[in-house]
């Protein structure tokens, strides 16, 4: 996907996701994406002498569950195939990690920031809630786990 200009600040409303070397599709139209961020797990040392504080000093870095939302999709989406082999499979059949993409576009559907996901699986796969009396798109949701992302733009 070609990269744009820099547009600052950019909107954060529109955006695609890719899955492997699927082009962006209708299939990977979502209507949130959260969970992009690395964080590092700390540690806590006390100082000998210094009773105030402790020191805190990096252990690794953690990367939180990227999770999309979206309407229900139809059985036949390769993404709801994916997730079912994966969460349905019962760990009898091996899970396929994905590469997967974020980018952030521009109006003209250029890429203004990317991100990549590197073997990315689904662990949750969450539908609903339904409510009688609101008049809503029947919705999911579908955690990943990764292990590791790059910003790369």
């Amino acid at each position: 996907m070609p990269i744009a200009a820099s547009v600052y600040p950019p909107v954060a409303f529109s955006f695609c996701v890719t899955f492997g070397t699927q082009p962006a599709d209708g299939d990977a139209a979502f209507n949130e994406v959260g969970g992009i961020g690395p964080e590092f797990e700390t540690e806590a040392l006390p100082e000998g002498g210094e009773n105030r504080y402790t020191l805190q000093v990096p252990k690794a870095v953690r990367y939180p569950k990227l999770t999309l939302k979206r309407g229900i999709a139809p059985l036949e989406s390769r993404l709801v195939s994916w997730c079912k082999a994966a969460l349905e499979g019962g760990l009898v059949k091996p899970i396929y990690p994905k590469m997967l993409h974020v980018f952030l576009l521009d109006e003209k559907g250029e890429a203004l920031r990317a991100w990549s996901f590197q073997n990315a699986w689904p662990v949750r796969w969450e539908v609903g809630p339904f409510q009688a009396t609101r008049n809503e798109v029947a919705m999911e949701k579908i955690e990943l786990s990764y292990a590791y992302s790059v910003r790369e733009v």
